[in-house]
């Protein structure tokens, strides 16, 4: 793509790059080997490292060969960036088997099968370490001088920072030079927390191999709060179904807030940028459309098509079109979908009990509430509906017969499931 750099930094990727104009020649006017890496912290991604997974896909459809790194060894360490305290270490065996599952999540939306692109562990090269010959061949090339006034280390400073923390520099550093010197790659991307790092291993590839390297990040999402972006009230949002449903998946998009529709939509899709900027400045009701479109969008490239149509239909059955007249013109698929079903709702089943079923139990069963005190909140607060009556009653227990019905329970204008008997 001859305009890469450009369709970037318009969608919002380019935070910082190492050097803008080499970095601008480099992705339009040749074919590169770059990289992320990802730590298996957990055995799933989130809607956070969407953006990096993002910007690999921008890159390979342009051309671009991708090496996708799945931190088996540094997620043995644990990254402080970003981080105010030491992260929990986990087992050598649930490492390994959280790295499978992330190789599985980013097969799902790149090709790493050679020559397009490469999957990597760097528990290949980091595990057979001699480290006396590691501390005399790289660990002599870092200036810890440099490496405190590193924004990742400098802020855990009040708070601790372990010796076992202060090598990750060193080792994603290695890791560059392992994969300039095995495969060509002259590139590296992350996120912004990961800027020191990137300049390390840039730094180290030049000291050892004479080679000039570029590092690239992207930023760190916050929403319109000034909050991480990418957390629900239960938590972080997932790219893997059995941990966040395709449905909730879908509302978490549907009911952003109305002023960050224009920026997610140009990083989260790949609508051109000239429709997300005009989807992006509707005005209320019909902004909702854009929501729809965005919600719609990000399913489907994370669950496949058909999944998203099912949550479409399901968020949408029980409420009046967004754009009844058809007035939002769109590139998305979603323009042509069919009319969504009543039948479609997501259901909840329900352990069957001779007693019944509290209120306030199925209101926390469902997903709209973490606690039993919370959902008792929710109540009080007029916010739950059963068949579109309000409830107010807490104390309030559905007999077997009225499961039976399948009764459709509402907490606010967005989350809606159908209750059934187990």
């Amino acid at each position: 793509m001859a305009n890469l750099f450009s369709e970037l930094q318009q969608r919002g990727f380019l935070y910082q790059c190492t050097d803008e104009a080499a970095t601008k020649r480099l992705l339009d006017e040749s074919s590169v080997t770059f990289y992320i890496g990802f730590d298996p912290t957990a055995d799933s991604l989130h809607i956070g490292s969407l953006i990096p997974i993002l910007g690999m896909m921008h890159m390979q459809k342009a051309g671009h060969r991708p090496i996708a790194l799945v931190g088996g060894g540094t997620g043995l360490v644990g990254d402080p960036s970003g981080k105010t305290e030491m992260r929990k270490l986990l087992l050598a065996e649930h490492i390994h088997a959280n790295t499978q599952a992330i190789a599985a999540v980013l097969k799902r939306f790149l090709d790493l099968d050679e020559p397009r692109g490469l999957l990597v562990n760097n528990h290949e090269w980091l595990a057979e370490l001699h480290y006396i010959d590691f501390l005399r061949d790289i660990g002599r090339h870092f200036s810890v001088n440099k490496m405190l006034a590193a924004e990742s280390y400098k802020a855990r400073l009040e708070t601790g920072l372990s010796f076992l923390e202060f090598n990750y520099m060193l080792l994603q550093s290695y890791d560059f030079l392992v994969l300039q010197q095995k495969h060509g790659c002259i590139l590296q991307m992350g996120g912004q927390d990961q800027w020191g790092n990137i300049v390390s291993g840039i730094d180290l590839v030049r000291r050892v191999s004479s080679v000039e390297t570029y590092g690239v990040t992207f930023p760190l999402l916050t929403d319109s709060h000034g909050n991480k972006f990418g957390k629900s009230v239960k938590g972080a949002i997932w790219l893997s179904a059995d941990k966040t449903s395709p449905f909730e998946f879908y509302q978490f998009w549907r009911n952003v807030e109305d002023v960050d529709v224009k920026r997610l939509m140009k990083l989260y899709t790949f609508l051109p940028v000239e429709e997300c900027e005009r989807l992006g400045s509707l005005t209320p009701p019909l902004l909702n459309r854009a929501k729809e479109i965005l919600a719609y969008e990000v399913t489907a490239l994370v669950h496949g098509p058909e999944t998203a149509l099912q949550a479409f239909r399901a968020a949408t059955a029980h409420f009046p079109p967004s754009d009844p007249e058809g007035l939002v013109a769109t590139s998305s698929a979603l323009a042509a979908l069919a009319a969504p079903k009543a039948g479609d709702l997501p259901e909840v089943a329900v352990p069957a009990s001779p007693e019944g079923a509290r209120i306030v139990e199925l209101v926390v069963l469902a997903g709209m509430a973490s606690s039993n005190g919370e959902a008792r909140r929710l109540i009080r607060g007029g916010g739950v509906k059963l068949d579109d009556q309000s409830i107010t009653d807490e104390t309030l227990t559905l007999t077997p017969e009225a499961l039976a019905l399948k009764p459709v329970l509402k907490a606010g204008k967005k989350r809606i499931v159908r209750l059934v008997p187990a």
